[in-house]
């Protein structure tokens, strides 16, 4: 990425530096959606060098780059100009996040508005994993998973940690339990099965193969962990795996969120097989306890990028009636619908924006692309706190967050 250098800054007289800054103000002006008429000229600056240390910061994605938000006021702190088809994820502590690029994983401080020496390289980096005070990265295109302290990111360095490659690189995902556990998935670039235990020494110790198409994972209170399977979750609790079967042949769960304070998983719910993209009405409860599946119909349909908990454990599900469901995980009742965003169409191409929830505390952040919107919602109240309009239409949303 090029800026303008702080070098060329300094030599500008006051003069230059004033009509530059009315320049400035005018080229940005006219956002009145904007939580603050100032925050034109506080992007600008921000491009061009001037960061200040940013409070909770929000990462946003969006065709060419990043935007750096205030988590409480929403304010526009920086833009990075990225190209690729970037995604964010929190690195585990409360000032990194960490980007997949064209290259690998990079780490980016988000709070002092600037990528640090921590890098992953590889093709195809995928999910990001936060448990226990750990983060676990997995490269698809090498199989490589990479374990790492995030308090060690504040070096500024790649962290020293555990690393592990799978047999074959495939599209996979990690989680390193609290006795050292690595729980990772198993499957070819053509076929994915299961997933398979290390020790903390990288012994096998538990293996499952009865898990077609595994994608994603959660882990619930206690440390269950859930895999998505094509036939239902597959459950790893103390020391065993245990298969949660779904109805019919085909069921496929492959995006979940859990929560330590809850047994319960959340989970998406597809049926059909064929469909160029299925736009499912129904969620799935998996409570690890039982393993059992309960379904509820919300009447709408969501995509992957709407499933979140909240502060209490509570299933939270963005609709595509722009609503934000709060669910109680125990009996599947929906307690609260909050007005979040307008009607939207999930994309066919997945790599496209469609609104997004980010759930951090008491707060809910939601992405609003087809009005290039962000907006904060406090869960406990239900209201709409700030709103916010950016430069352009974001894609993914996340932000900095303590690891759990």
């Amino acid at each position: 990425m090029k800026m303008n250098s702080s070098a060329t800054a300094r030599i500008l007289t006051g003069t230059t530096l004033a009509l530059t800054a009315s320049l400035v103000l005018a080229a940005c002006g006219g956002s009145g959606d904007t939580a603050s008429e100032a925050e034109p000229k506080q992007a600008e600056q921000a491009k061009n060098g001037g960061a200040t240390t940013v409070k909770n910061p929000l990462v946003a994605s969006y065709d060419g780059g990043l935007y750096v938000l205030d988590g409480e006021t929403l304010k526009l702190a920086k833009t990075v100009e990225l190209p690729g088809f970037n995604r964010v994820n929190p690195a585990g502590d409360d000032d990194h996040v960490v980007v997949s690029t064209d290259s690998g994983f990079r780490v980016y401080d988000a709070a002092r508005q600037a990528f640090t020496d921590a890098e992953f390289k590889g093709a195809k980096p995928g999910h990001v994993v936060r448990h226990g005070g750990r983060t676990v990265l997995f490269t698809d295109g090498t199989g490589e998973v990479n374990v790492f302290d995030p308090a060690d990111l504040a070096g500024g360095k790649r962290p020293e940690g555990r690393s592990y490659t799978s047999a074959e690189a495939h599209h996979g995902v990690a989680i390193e339990l609290a006795g050292g556990e690595l729980v990772t998935t198993l499957g070819t670039e053509e076929k994915r099965t299961g997933a398979l235990v290390l020790d903390k020494n990288d012994k096998e110790i538990a293996r499952a193969e009865n898990c077609p198409g595994v994608h994603g994972e959660a882990a619930a209170q206690g440390e269950v962990v859930g895999f998505g399977c094509e036939d239902g979750v597959l459950l790893y609790k103390d020391g065993e795996f245990t298969k949660v079967d779904a109805p019919g042949d085909y069921a496929r769960t492959g995006n979940q969120a859990g929560s330590d304070v809850s047994p319960i998983l959340l989970g998406d719910y597809k049926t059909d097989p064929d469909a160029e993209l299925e736009r499912p009405t129904r969620i799935s409860l998996i409570d690890t306890r039982t393993a059992k599946m309960k379904l509820v119909d919300l009447g709408t349909s969501y995509s992957f990028r709407s499933l979140a908990r909240g502060p209490h454990g509570e299933a939270l599900v963005l609709g595509t009636n722009g609503i934000l469901h709060v669910i109680d995980p125990e009996t599947g009742e929906v307690e609260k619908k909050i007005e979040a965003v307008g009607d939207w169409t999930e994309p066919l191409d997945w790599q496209q924006p469609r609104p997004t929830l980010f759930v951090r505390d008491h707060t809910a952040y939601v992405s609003e692309p087809g009005k290039r919107q962000l907006h904060s919602i406090d869960l406990e109240s239900g209201k709409k706190g700030t709103s916010v309009t950016l430069p352009k239409a974001t894609n993914e949303l996340s932000g900095t967050v303590d690891g759990h």
